[in-house]
């Protein structure tokens, strides 16, 4: 089989009108109208007065992920992105991210039922986990999911059992990579030392290994850590080529993208590294480059809002408590609070100017009854009312795909707006 990817669609082959019609279709609503990105706050204030009842919501800015899909296409036009849909599953956002060309990186039977469901081919879909549950490797092979990660000879031994026909990429470890956020070498990647005996044990079991693939980590904090990787990725190349077998053809660089000034010196990084390391595989029919964003194009398009339900005033201090938190779209082990900006949203206060609004040293609580869930503190706000909002920026990645229902608060079924903004207006 052709294990070459779809090309990223030129921005001229699509349009937005086209981008709005697959994620409103998905949602049941109308097709959402351009708004200046300065009129986000009008559009969360007549969602708010439509509500019945005072309740959290996230907006989805579509207009941002076209602009994030112009810029992968621009930094990367060699790499197609399989988007992480563990990082974001809503599927209006997925339905837009396949109008606009993106592959899938799926982990269980569950996500890859979701992604087509929406018509996107199989072909569109690598299965990345390197330890797959053999219902659900049954399942990629019933439906045509034939491309998957191993790391692992008990892993090998059970794709031949359960899916004997999958083309196959190594996930190898990365060296060095301390400098993410959250490292992935310790649960997942083979050593150098192992990749000669998994290559010869799954040539042995009759799977082919088409490639190789490792992740850096979550967020990446520098771009050299992909350089190491892809020297690590063409070494493996290099033990395939001396155990005489067939020749691999497919490079996944991973993850560990953030929509930040840091992704164009990573961008610059991967492409220099791959024309140093896979210099003689320069033709799209000898090398395949795919990546596993998450973060990139999940964590900016999403605002979430919640209402203030509850309030203390102790001295100088002011906390308060809104109906979302760590178990939701706050939760403590995905959910990186260091890009986290809000803003407060007054609805029962009367303007006044900048300079007479008086500041406190505040504290966002969730709605549980657990004392860990504390959304910030020490955040410095304006005094708030009851039913009063909190918007919260960047809250794509991580957010929704992690609520939990934890003392009785339906947190997981926070709905989501649509909306189409430009910078430019």
């Amino acid at each position: 089989m052709a294990l070459i990817p779809p090309s990223i669609p030129s921005l001229t082959t699509f349009s937005s009108l086209q981008v709005k019609l697959a994620a409103s279709q998905v949602k049941g609503e109308h097709v959402p109208t351009d708004i200046p990105r300065h009129q986000l706050t009008t559009l969360i204030r007549s969602i708010i007065n439509k509500q019945d009842e005072p309740q959290p919501f996230y907006v989805l800015d579509l207009g941002v992920l076209v602009s994030l899909m112009q810029k992968w296409n621009h930094c990367l036009p060699n790499v197609q992105p399989f988007f992480a849909v563990k990082c974001n599953p809503e599927p209006a956002f997925i339905a837009a991210l396949a109008t606009l060309g993106a592959s899938f990186d799926c982990a269980s039977k569950v996500e890859i039922e979701a992604i087509l469901s929406h018509g996107v081919s199989p072909s569109r879909i690598v299965y990345a986990n390197p330890c797959k549950g053999e219902n659900h490797l049954r399942h990629a092979a019933g439906v045509g999911v034939n491309l998957a990660t191993f790391d692992s000879i008990d892993e090998l031994n059970k794709i031949k059992r359960c899916h004997p026909k999958c083309s196959l990429l190594l996930r190898i470890a990365v060296p060095n990579d301390t400098s993410s956020w959250r490292s992935f070498g310790t649960k997942f990647g083979a050593l150098s030392k192992e990749v000669a005996p998994l290559l010869r044990h799954a040539h042995k079991l009759g799977l082919r290994v088409v490639g190789v693939s490792f992740h850096v980590g979550s967020k990446a904090s520098e771009s050299q850590v992909y350089r190491g990787a892809i020297a690590a990725a063409r070494a493996a190349f290099d033990v395939a080529d001396e155990l005489k077998l067939p020749k691999m053809h497919v490079l996944d660089v991973g993850g560990g993208f953030k929509a930040n000034p840091l992704f164009d010196e990573i961008a610059e990084t991967l492409n220099d590294a791959i024309k140093e390391h896979f210099g003689d595989h320069q033709s799209e029919s000898d090398l395949v480059v795919m990546a596993e964003p998450g973060r990139f194009f999940a964590e900016t398009a999403f605002t979430m809002v919640a209402n203030v339900m509850g309030k203390r005033v102790r001295g100088e201090k002011r906390e308060y408590w809104i109906t979302d938190g760590i178990y939701g779209s706050f939760n403590l082990p995905g959910f990186d609070k260091s890009c986290l900006t809000l803003s407060p949203l007054l609805l029962h206060t009367p303007n006044h100017h900048h300079h007479s609004v008086a500041i406190y040293s505040s504290t966002v609580f969730g709605p549980t009854c657990d004392s860990l869930d504390t959304v910030v503190a020490d955040w410095k706000l304006p005094e708030l009312k009851l039913n009063d909002y909190l918007v919260f920026h960047n809250m794509g990645a991580y957010t929704n795909s992690i609520g939990t229902n934890f003392n009785g608060f339906c947190i997981s079924a926070i709905p989501t707006y649509l909306t189409f903004t430009s910078a430019n207006n």
